[in-house]
């Protein structure tokens, strides 16, 4: 008994600094000095209506967007709460014949986009490869820029109007060194809405 009453002080004094107090600290603290990352780096559209998260990636699949990489995360692709990959390895033929025939596709998307003398003939590698979160917000300059002819084409702007926008929302590696440049998908598409809004909503997934 001389035992029971220290550890019980102990567990309730532990409980509260740990599980009450430092949690309320650190929520405190971010967001004094980190409120946009604290409550999940949220897009709003012009109307200030929440539209999505700078770090989750939408579907799009209209030709006057930029469209993602492609997703495994849950039944229809795209899902937070479903994040993962295909989980194939890369001499899995399932995964080879995705990818020759995504491929394909775009080549052939190019190749008529090249015939019209505004498409590129290169593939960017992320075009094909899915992340593996299948939630990845950003894609590579060289695949929004193989997009830009198509963009252009279906909201009727000049190829180099989307190219600036694209331009507009390209970031550097973090701290100048840490990652690849990249280009947030829904950031460009909103800035394209609001260039020239199209006659219907985007097609996004949460």
């Amino acid at each position: 008994m001389t035992l029971l009453r220290p550890a019980l002080v102990l567990v309730l004094a532990l409980a509260a600094i740990t599980g009450l107090a430092y949690p309320l600290a650190v929520t405190g603290l971010a967001q004094i000095a980190l409120p946009d990352q604290a409550n999940g780096s949220l897009i709003r559209d012009a109307a200030g209506q929440v539209v999505g998260s700078r770090l989750i990636g939408q579907a799009f699949s209209r030709d006057g967007y930029l469209h993602p990489r492609g997703s495994a995360a849950g039944q229809a692709g795209y899902d937070a709460t479903a994040s993962s990959g295909t989980n194939l390895g890369p001499m899995d033929p399932r995964l080879i014949a995705r990818v020759a025939k995504d491929a394909t596709a775009l080549a052939r998307s190019q190749a008529l986009e090249s015939a019209q003398g505004s498409g590129t003939a290169s593939i960017a590698p992320d075009a094909v490869e899915w992340s593996g979160s299948g939630l990845d917000p950003d894609v590579s300059p060289a695949n929004a820029a193989a997009q830009a002819p198509r963009i252009a084409a279906a909201r009727r702007l000049p190829l180099a109007t989307v190219t600036e926008v694209i331009a507009a929302h390209t970031e550097g590696p973090a701290l100048g060194f840490l990652g690849q440049p990249r280009v947030n998908v829904l950031a460009v598409n909103l800035a394209l809405d609001a260039l020239h809004p199209p006659g219907a909503s985007p097609e996004r997934r949460s």
